[in-house]
């Protein structure tokens, strides 16, 4: 499987189905419908018409549901609290990416 940016495991170049996100994180389809619909995850042609079965998902969300997984069941945090503390991570990890590329 080709290396993906973001250290997920999953190439970036082919989304992932619903299934198979779910499979990836040992999670039931119902978890990530959940906090898709709760607008805290977003994939590709996800949309309140289109069905779950539709739906298609960058391997960078594998990265960010495993996160909220860990807030949620380490802290007991609720979803909106876990899904902030993945953006932040997501910033942090720009931000580095940012500096390790500026001139020194």
């Amino acid at each position: 499987m080709p290396e993906s940016a973001d250290d997920s495991g999953y190439d970036d170049a082919q989304p992932l189905t619903l299934p198979e996100l779910a499979h990836a994180l040992a999670l039931a389809p119902d978890w990530v419908i959940e906090h898709v619909r709760a607008g805290l995850v977003e994939g590709v042609g996800v949309s309140t018409r289109a069905s779950p079965s539709e739906w298609r998902f960058e391997a960078v969300v594998v990265r960010r549901l495993r996160s909220m997984r860990h807030t949620e069941q380490c802290y007991d945090a609720a979803p909106e609290l876990a899904a902030l503390v993945a953006d932040l991570e997501e910033e942090i990890a720009a931000l580095r990416r940012r500096l390790a590329r500026a001139p020194r």
